[in-house]
């Protein structure tokens, strides 16, 4: 089995930062927040690398503004000030930022480009989300869009926009048509990855700065992983 690298204060992906926001390309086995493991999250991660950066004495404040499941990378976001976490949960709740994610799936969709809607039913049991066609009791309804982009030797490379946000949704989703995310075994995937992760990435962010309004592109580079960079 490959050891995985977790982040740490001295190896830490920093895309973007300023003195409102840091912006953090997560690595696969990264929790975002302390949850009943006890692992060390990301949140406290960054906050020693800013402790560390800006020899700041006492607490650094550091906001958690979205998350990323844990076999997941990419773009993870955290507010630096109040003012900031604010006005990103603001923007985070009215849906005013554009996600893209690339996975890789198994099994080619048919066709190559198209719009996914689901009823989302969520199992806090066993942590998954199965995706119904038509509405059911307590479920929410998920929507998205992917794009084949690159047919590889065992698998399709797909670029995924998000229009809604629910728990699992792109991984529920893909399984559901017949499309399980590459090391996915909740989601129908028949292997595990040897690092532990699934092949979904939180690409690109677009969002206005909460301060000065302008229009951040944040781009998360691929993990260093043979079958990303052969995309």
């Amino acid at each position: 089995m490959t050891e995985k690298t977790v982040s740490n204060k001295d190896n830490l992906q920093v895309i973007y930062e300023d003195n409102h926001l840091i912006v953090i390309n997560k690595r696969v086995g990264d929790i975002v927040q302390g949850d009943k493991t006890g692992d060390k999250p990301l949140s406290d991660v960054v906050k020693e690398y800013l402790k560390d950066k800006y020899n700041k004495p006492g607490e650094v404040f550091l906001g958690v503004i979205h998350r990323l499941d844990r076999p997941t990378t990419g773009i993870v976001v955290f507010a630096r000030t109040s003012k900031a976490l604010t006005r990103m949960n603001e923007l985070f709740k009215n849906r005013e930022t554009k996600k893209t994610y690339w996975a890789v799936v198994k099994n080619r969709p048919v066709p190559d480009t198209a719009t996914l809607v689901h009823f989302l039913k969520r199992n806090p049991k066993n942590n998954t989300s199965k995706a119904y066609p038509k509405e059911v009791p307590d479920s929410k309804m998920a929507r998205l869009t992917y794009s084949v982009i690159k047919v590889l030797q065992n698998y399709t490379a797909l670029e995924i926009d998000l229009h809604t946000g629910r728990h699992h949704q792109i991984r529920s989703q893909l399984s559901a048509i017949g499309s399980p995310i590459k090391g996915d075994l909740k989601y129908g995937s028949d292997r595990s990855n040897p690092d532990g992760g699934i092949h979904l990435h939180a690409r690109k962010l677009v969002l206005a700065h909460p301060v000065s309004k302008e229009v951040l592109v944040l781009t998360a580079p691929i993990p260093d992983d043979s079958i990303w960079k052969s995309i």
